[in-house]
């Protein structure tokens, strides 16, 4: 989902020094239905959508409560909660939210359930690399994840066409696209053939990463969890180079562009190509842009790599019925968004029984380049984490406006990126 790519960092500064403690309102009674409390960062729309699914859960003994919780103030809203040790049964979470809450014991383990449970809500049914990425380095489980983001390239159609080139698919390459940013600049109104922030914002050095894996070399970091370096070698620096070069050229936007409105740009042809996710296709699918576009996949210099990204849903240690709030998690996960998903195809679910209904959407409102592009990361034979998910996070985001985007803007010679790196492996050791 959209907003999700940003809300985790949000989600967990500030909380991670408070302590999981005290009783959930949840217990139920024996004369009565167990209650099972859910809040989630979502629309109103949306909630609303997730509400009447759940109005479908069928069980006598188990009540299911959504909690009415505004998008923008999530974070605030958690954060609340959790200081109070009043958190509900469910919550939606970001992966970094969840390494952080289950190493300190705040959250349920669910690995027992998700690996020896009953029916076929198990482990092997979820992409890989999202549950892999939710386990801590003990092999913890705090929460599952719930939907997958797929990062591409969007790319105006008709701008290409008018150009002469040939539109982007599976298998194109960095240098194909670099070119075609060079060849669409300035085009119709265009300041910059393409807007690339997930490579030179902060978290660039992650998305960077895709170069160098699919080139043969190593990613900036070998874990995003529980790093144990970080590195520039050849490959990436090779790529974190093409990239200052387009920088240069004016090709490509640099860091610090402001990509506020960079989707209504792209609407109106202002923008040719964008790097984004999956989700923006849901609200294309509702605004109509004015031009012809299409999604997709990272390019690569030889074996297709991509970034991976998972939001999910957590549970505190504190909750009194783990049963019955495990039979919601199950319904979240598989019966709403078959429910949800169909009118608003925002993201595939993380468990792949429940991906038919998302496709279906996609294929209906005749999007088929978001199909293939959203299969093809999933499916990704390379795949890098977004982001550090450590405490520390936020002071390898320092270093990166230090060093990583001054390289970018030509303030500071390629040689740096060894500075940097050098200085992220510190904060490693030390463990922030």
């Amino acid at each position: 989902m959209k907003r999700t790519y940003f809300v985790t960092t949000l989600a967990c500064a500030g909380l991670l020094t408070a302590t999981a403690c005290g009783g959930s309102d949840s217990g139920g009674t024996a004369d009565g239905p167990v209650t099972v409390t859910v809040m989630t960062w979502e629309s109103v729309q949306t909630n609303a959508a997730i509400k009447k699914a759940l109005a479908e859960f069928k069980d006598d003994n188990i009540k299911v409560e959504l909690l009415e919780t505004p998008s923008g103030n999530y974070g605030d809203k958690l954060a609340s909660l959790t200081q109070a040790k009043k958190l509900p049964d469910l919550f939606w979470c970001g992966n970094d939210t969840e390494q952080q809450y289950t190493t300190q014991g705040l959250l349920v383990d669910w690995t027992d359930k998700i690996t020896n449970g009953d029916g076929d809500f198990k482990a092997d049914k979820f992409v890989p690399s999202a549950m892999e990425n939710w386990k801590t380095a003990d092999g913890q489980m705090g929460g599952l994840p719930s939907l997958m983001n797929v990062s591409g390239v969007w790319y105006n159609a008709d701008a290409f066409k008018a150009a002469g080139l040939p539109e982007p698919k599976a298998g194109w390459t960095w240098d194909e696209m670099y070119a075609a940013a060079a060849k669409l600049t300035g085009k119709n109104g265009a300041k910059y053939g393409l807007v690339a922030d997930p490579l030179t914002a902060l978290d660039g050095p992650f998305t960077m990463s895709t170069y160098s894996v699919s080139a043969g070399g190593a990613p900036f970091t070998d874990n995003v969890n529980h790093p144990t370096k970080a590195e520039a070698d050849g490959k990436f620096t090779e790529g974190v180079q093409k990239l200052a070069d387009a920088v240069k050229a004016g090709t490509v936007a640099p860091p610090g562009y402001d990509v506020s409105n960079v989707q209504g740009l792209f609407a109106a042809g202002k923008v040719p190509m964008m790097f984004g996710g999956q989700w923006l296709a849901a609200g294309f699918q509702t605004d109509k842009p004015k031009v012809k576009y299409g999604f997709a996949p990272l390019p690569q210099v030889d074996t297709p790599a991509t970034v991976y990204d998972a939001v999910g849903i957590c549970t505190p240690s504190y909750t009194k019925n783990q049963d019955a709030t495990f039979k919601v998690l199950q319904y979240l996960n598989t019966d709403v968004w078959n429910a949800v998903l169909p009118a608003s195809p925002v993201a595939p679910p993380a468990y792949t029984p429940a991906q038919a209904s998302y496709f279906d959407a996609l294929t209906k409102a005749q999007q088929p380049s978001v199909v293939e592009t959203v299969k093809a990361g999933l499916g990704a034979e390379k795949t890098v984490g977004v982001r550090y998910t450590t405490q520390w996070a936020q002071q390898v985001a320092d270093l990166t406006t230090a060093y990583y985007q001054p390289i970018l803007t030509g303030k500071k010679p390629i040689s740096e990126l060894q500075t940097y790196v050098g200085k992220v492996n510190d904060l490693i050791k030390q463990g922030g």
